[in-house]
């Protein structure tokens, strides 16, 4: 499975694909962003290709282009369409919880954040997609 990391920092990027493999995802491949316009620029690179992606993970805060403008844009680019999206933030207010939604995010998990929240959240995801 391959999967897109989306944070700011590269020891949380680092603490969420440890978090995966815990919650016993098997991956292949991990790509990294720091922010959602390095996002967008790969899943615009990873079109087409044979063994596409199966999850991103987003923070919301970040430099250049937070997480709910990439979510806005990637729907307005159709980049990544069926590849399920959480958002793992600090930030849990339902207005940012629900304009997330309907951007195009298919679940939520606050930081701090255990394998096992991850597992609860992602694999059912990764079940339907």
């Amino acid at each position: 499975m391959r999967a897109l990391i989306i944070d700011d920092s590269a020891v949380m990027r680092k603490v969420i694909e440890r978090a995966l493999r815990q919650a016993g995802l098997e991956l292949t491949e991990v790509l990294q962003a720091s922010n959602g316009e390095e996002a967008l620029q790969a899943l615009r690179d990873d079109s087409g290709k044979p063994n596409p992606l199966s999850l991103i993970l987003s923070d919301i805060n970040m430099p250049v282009m937070d997480g709910l403008q990439f979510l806005e844009q990637r729907r307005n680019e159709k980049l990544g369409i069926g590849i399920p999206v959480v958002m793992i933030t600090t930030e849990g207010s339902e207005p940012l919880v629900l304009r997330a939604i309907s951007a195009g995010a298919m679940g939520y998990i606050c930081k701090p954040f255990t394998a096992e929240q991850v597992k609860a959240r992602v694999v059912p995801l990764l079940r339907v997609a």
